[in-house]
């Protein structure tokens, strides 16, 4: 999700999972009538990144609104500029829908890595006016891969932002990505993330045809959506090599009377803070 509307009732944090009503266990026991699948699965993985460059075809800069509401929520973007550059890496920057309102309202003194697995995100990014490459660095990137080491050094990034990332990348790689973000963070470094919470309403309304797997979905232009468990997040990181600073389920709604809307929303969301070593 992107800029918060004029019409969201407050968001609340929680720990504890959404219970459903009959109605909406009914509809996730209806998903598993028609899987998407194995072969299908298997393409879905295979055109990933063809499927979000045609993402980026289709909406060029149009589709996310800039994320302004990221330094509500995360302090550490807030940071007083000092003489010590600081470095921030925004993992799946889409057009920069993060990086340049930071940049545009002068919150910190960092120096900016982002990475797109679309390469025409990337394009996008790097055509934006606020884009210095004295300041930034954007580059197409499958965060899966080791081929992020070829841009960023070993131990040298303060901050990792993770916004509505992960859950696009298929469950069997997400620990290979949490590995690579440990090696480039500095001790004590900091992992911001937000993402898709367990029983969003995204979540729910998927029809039959759609569930590729546990709480793994495709949406009708080829790519894909998790759904995450606060004790799956808490433990993914935990278990290697970070400390979970905090890690909840955002529950919000949005009203317009006007159209006769009101849905109710789960995000969630963690600050993990990489420890100086792993078991």
């Amino acid at each position: 999700m992107e800029q918060l509307p004029d019409n969201l009732i407050a968001e609340t944090f929680t720990k504890h999972e959404k219970c459903l009503t009959d109605e909406e266990k009914q509809q996730l026991i209806t998903q598993n009538n028609r899987l998407v699948p194995e072969f299908k699965a298997n393409q879905l993985e295979l055109n990933a990144q063809r499927n979000w460059d045609l993402f980026y075809k289709r909406n060029e800069t149009r589709f996310f609104k800039d994320r302004r509401w990221t330094t509500r929520e995360f302090e550490e973007l807030l940071s007083e500029s000092g003489n010590t550059q600081k470095t921030l890496f925004e993992v799946g920057c889409g057009v920069g829908n993060l990086i340049f309102p930071l940049i545009e309202e002068n919150h910190n003194n960092y120096f900016y890595y982002a990475c797109d697995f679309s390469p025409r995100a990337v394009e996008f990014v790097k055509s934006n006016p606020f884009y210095d490459s004295t300041k930034m660095k954007a580059f197409q990137c499958d965060i899966t891969t080791d081929v992020v080491f070829e841009h960023i050094p070993e131990g040298s990034l303060d901050i990792v932002t993770m916004i509505f990332v992960l859950s696009a990348i298929h469950p069997d790689k997400f620990l290979k990505v949490v590995q690579n973000l440990w090696r480039l963070l500095k001790p004590g470094g900091v992992i911001l993330f937000r993402d898709y919470g367990l029983y969003d309403m995204a979540q729910l309304r998927f029809k039959p045809g759609h569930k590729i797997g546990e709480n793994l979905y495709m949406r009708q232009d080829g790519t894909r959506s998790y759904y995450f468990a606060e004790r799956e997040l808490s433990d993914l990181f935990s278990n290697h090599g970070f400390e979970v600073v905090n890690n909840s389920y955002v529950h919000r709604r949005t009203i317009n009377p006007k159209e006769n809307i009101d849905v109710p929303r789960i995000f969630i969301q963690g600050k993990f803070k990489k420890l100086a070593t792993t078991d």
